[in-house]
């Protein structure tokens, strides 16, 4: 099998670290590997197959003799990718910086799998929130069609990074001990708490997470006109979100079609037996590919409507997963630019 050359960028972040692991969990076909980051993480060392790695930092040389280059997410996609794409690698991009571009393929491999084949040297991964809704809705879409979805989220802590886990835990010890732990990460205290609000407020007070699953479900779905709204909502979880998805479908659907249906679509287990308390949370859907369905109901108020309870790993299909997934499209429709 032949091998291929890969570059991950922000490779000691959670992001980066999650990537290593599916890559090696999947038996991607990596020859050369390199690993880069910040100058800040500079120096740390990785295991991969049993074989320690230095990070390095990230120059527009890093990209040099690679075809896949997997940027973990933030600001270097924009700062290195086109130096990458110069190079010959093909990017994909967990940052929000190309998904709105329509020049750029948003890719949900179970979703939209033909649109790798679009790419001009980018490739960008969606928001993790918009990655566990799309699954889903794309099974309930092919099967009747969908007018309008409303979907709350319950976020977990790691999606802020790192330093995110850190100030869940020290602040949980604090609190518990009656102590202050200001908070540094997010805008109010986590611990035992919810806040309403992650990234930035923009336009109508949606915040700028909440206009990322409306937008990028309308270029994934390939539907400009699809009417969602979100309120994404962080929470005091470590690993995983959750997601409250309502639809109104064009044709009606009833619960136990929309249980088959889910059933048999790709990357979707179905976990539905309220009798006897079973229902996707986060505890048992760490650590996993795999996208929880439950709690599939008709809606009540609505002719053609439902409602689902739907949890992943947001580090692994809602990230890392679903890059390297990308990875495997790319080279299954030989889109790989250098060869």
């Amino acid at each position: 099998m032949p091998e291929y050359n890969v570059v991950v960028v922000g490779a000691a972040g959670a992001v980066g670290q999650e990537i290593l692991k599916v890559l090696e969990e999947r038996r991607f076909p990596v020859g050369q590997l390199r690993l880069c980051a910040t100058s800040r993480s500079a120096g740390k060392r990785l295991v991969f197959r049993g074989q320690e790695y230095t990070v390095e930092e990230t120059t527009p040389e890093s990209f040099g003799g690679m075809d896949i280059a997997l940027f973990a997410g933030g600001a270097a996609s924009k700062e290195f990718g086109p130096a990458a794409v110069e190079k010959g690698c093909v990017v994909i991009d967990n940052s929000s910086n190309f998904r709105l571009d329509p020049d750029v393929p948003l890719v949900v491999p179970e979703v939209n799998p033909e649109d790798v084949k679009q790419h001009r040297g980018i490739i960008a991964n969606p928001n993790c929130s918009t990655i566990i809704m799309v699954v889903p809705l794309k099974a309930v879409a092919d099967a009747a069609g969908v007018k309008r979805v409303v979907v709350s989220t319950y976020q977990a802590v790691s999606g802020a990074g790192l330093e995110a886990i850190e100030e869940l835990t020290e602040q949980t010890k604090a609190v518990l001990a009656g102590l202050e732990f200001p908070p540094k990460v997010f805008a109010h205290q986590i611990a035992f708490n919810l806040i309403p609000h992650i990234d930035v407020f923009q336009e109508m007070d949606y915040t700028k997470e909440e206009w990322k699953m409306v937008k990028e479900t309308r270029k994934i779905m390939h539907d400009p006109d699809l009417a969602v709204t979100a309120t994404t909502v962080r929470v005091p979880v470590y690993r995983s979100h959750s997601e409250s998805v309502n639809v109104e479908t064009r044709e009606k659907l009833t619960a136990q079609r929309a249980r088959e249906v889910l059933a048999g679509f790709p990357g979707v287990v179905v976990l539905d037996d309220p009798a006897n308390k079973k229902y996707p949370m986060p505890l048992f859907c760490s650590h996993r590919d795999e996208v929880f369905v439950g709690r599939i109901r008709e809606d009540n108020s609505l002719a053609n409507g439902l409602n689902l309870w739907v949890v992943a790993d947001q580090l692994r299909k809602g990230a890392a997963t679903n890059a390297v997934q990308i990875a495997e499209l790319v080279i299954q429709y030989g889109c790989l630019r250098g060869r």
